[in-house]
């Protein structure tokens, strides 16, 4: 979806130490070494207890089309060092202009409830190529997560409701209101007010007036019957642009009209004051003119919280316009998406593991060819292991919280359990089906579904549980030890 939209390289999409760490490796005969990357996050956005993962499918299209066009190289070739002279050499330029992706890429499918340290995608290949991909798959990856993860939220605090995504207008930008309105269906919104990607994506797109379209007429009465004349099959009435209950009264004529003429008056929206009130008062004055389909839609600078204020205010409000909060992520502008090295091959073919240490022990990265087993019964989501492909838990296994070594679980061989990243790429080629976006949608609830309720509250939600495989643990504890005495 990406190239036809831009139409460009994005290859020099990166920030440009990874072009400068690729040409140190070039330049020193490191490039080919073999080495695994993972992509992870450490903590929840929105003080949540959980992450819906999403991006691969704009992975997948970027790894598709990756590679430096002439533009790119002949703008490399433009900057310059301290002292005046070209920072790369001509050779390693001439390297870019036939480089493409090679390795292997696993990752968990979008639609995914994920936790912190888990790898959301693992990247294995030429190091210099993993260092290449760094920045743009975190690009791709963070942004869409974290606007999945509010729209989740918004979900399950509009519960059955209709809820509709129109934030274009206040996205952070052309990019940043098409992947989020893109993010936004899949985290559970219904349809979204942002044509361009009802187009790119195949999203429901629903729209109604603005208060401009009222005010361009003598009378807001007329402004209604015109509407409806001119798009019956389309009719939701903004009532709020003068005085709300007169409006909704007014509405409510234009409605009759409408009525005799075979058409069905949609909705009302309200889109200030007090939500509840207003949402009770125009119910009161629909239902008494006979028109109890017709919906009342609710908008306003809305989040989850107030959404679930509105309802335990008893707000007879069925359609939720979510836009500037959900688009940009109002009350957390960024997902902490990070990209380790886990694992490097020697001369030998032996995996050297690596780890990053910090006095922060949030920030010391887990070293290994990791995959993630998440173990289930039949009420739903148990634990999620994380384990180093090279040592698989084999028989009966323990995992252990890394913060705390005192909190371990003991599976048995019984356990049902399934691993969660998949192959996406080999060699550089694709070997992963994209499904649809309605199936990763759809996804997205099955996973919600089976996670207890105490972890999807918005206040305090319980921890589910992660940690490493024993011998996973073991390697980690021995390499912070090992780093910690030189």
């Amino acid at each position: 979806m990406l190239q036809p939209l831009y139409n460009t390289s994005l290859s020099l999409l990166t920030d440009l130490y990874q072009i400068t760490m690729a040409y140190g490796y070039w330049k020193s005969g490191t490039a080919e070494k073999e080495a695994v990357f993972n992509l992870y996050f450490r903590k929840h956005p929105f003080q949540g207890g959980f992450t819906i993962a999403c991006g691969l499918s704009s992975v997948v299209d970027y790894l598709n089309a990756f590679s430096f066009s002439d533009d790119d190289v002949q703008y490399l070739g433009t900057l310059t060092g301290t002292d005046g002279q070209p920072l790369f050499d001509p050779a390693f330029l001439d390297y870019l202009r036939t480089l493409r992706f090679t390795g292997d890429i696993d990752a968990v499918p979008e639609g995914t409830v994920a936790f912190p340290n888990e790898p959301l995608v693992r990247v294995r290949g030429p190091i210099l190529q993993c260092q290449l991909l760094e920045t743009p798959l975190l690009t791709l990856v963070n942004f869409q997560s974290l606007i999945a993860t509010k729209a989740a939220r918004m979900r399950l605090a509009a519960q059955n409701d209709t809820l509709l995504e129109f934030g274009l207008r206040r996205a952070q930008g052309i990019d940043g209101g098409i992947t989020a309105s893109r993010a936004a269906y899949i985290g559970g919104c219904d349809a979204t007010s942002n044509v361009l990607a009802g187009k790119l994506y195949g999203i429901p797109v629903r729209g109604t007036h603005a208060h401009s379209w009222v005010m361009s007429f003598d009378s807001e009465l007329e402004s209604f019957q015109v509407y409806a004349d001119v798009l019956p099959n389309n009719v939701t009435l903004l009532v709020d642009t003068y005085d709300t209950i007169q409006g909704v009264k007014n509405a409510i004529e234009a409605g009759k009209k409408l009525k005799e003429r075979g058409y069905q008056f949609s909705a009302i929206r309200l889109d200030s004051g007090d939500l509840a009130y207003l949402s009770i008062e125009a119910r009161k004055l629909l239902d008494e003119a006979g028109f109890e389909e017709t919906s009342i839609v609710g908008s306003n600078d809305l989040d989850e919280y107030l959404v679930t204020s509105l309802k335990q205010q008893g707000a007879r409000i069925n359609i939720w316009g979510i836009g500037t909060k959900l688009v940009t992520a109002y009350d957390q502008p960024a997902l902490g998406g990070v990209y380790k090295l886990a694992a490097i091959q020697n001369p030998a073919g032996e995996w050297e593991y690596k780890l990053k240490l910090s006095e922060q022990a949030i920030k010391i990265s887990t070293p290994g060819i990791q995959q993630v087993r998440r173990y289930y019964n039949e009420r739903g989501f148990i634990s999620d292991m994380i384990y180093n492909e090279e040592t698989p838990p084999t028989g009966p296994s323990t995992m252990i919280d890394p913060y705390d070594f005192t909190r371990q679980r003991r599976f048995t061989e019984s356990t049902a359990f399934e691993d969660l990243l998949v192959p996406v790429f080999r060699k550089g080629q694709p070997v992963y089906t994209t499904p649809a976006i309605q199936a990763v949608r759809n996804r997205v609830q099955q996973q919600l579904a089976r996670l207890h309720p105490s972890i999807k509250r918005f206040t305090n939600p319980h921890a589910y549980p992660v940690g490493l495989e024993q011998q996973l643990h073991q390697l980690r504890t021995d390499l912070i030890l090992k780093m910690r005495q030189r």
